[in-house]
């Protein structure tokens, strides 16, 4: 069974394509220390069932799948359509 962890933050990078501006993604654990990680390595464990990401939008725990456009896998939510609008909408990690 998956890992679960709430993505909290993220760190976007200076690309104007939604599907290439996330960089980094965050949040933080059961003892209170933050995690922070690459896309690249969010797909990777999304992708062998190691973890399970989500978020939390408008109060609704939404589930964060591994996607591709144009060739570019990226990571966006369930409840998006194209755009991965629910983390982009996260605040900055530190």
């Amino acid at each position: 069974m998956a890992k679960r962890a709430r993505i909290q933050c993220i760190n976007k990078t200076d690309r104007p394509n939604p599907h290439e501006r996330i960089r980094n993604v965050g949040g933080q654990n059961s003892d209170g220390t933050q995690w922070k990680q690459s896309v690249d390595q969010t797909i990777r464990e999304i992708e062998s069932d190691e973890w399970e990401f989500y978020v939390n939008a408008g109060g609704h725990t939404v589930e964060v799948i591994v996607a591709k456009h144009n060739g570019h896998k990226y990571i966006k939510t369930v409840a998006d359509g194209l755009h991965p609008d629910n983390l982009l909408s996260l605040p900055e990690c530190p």
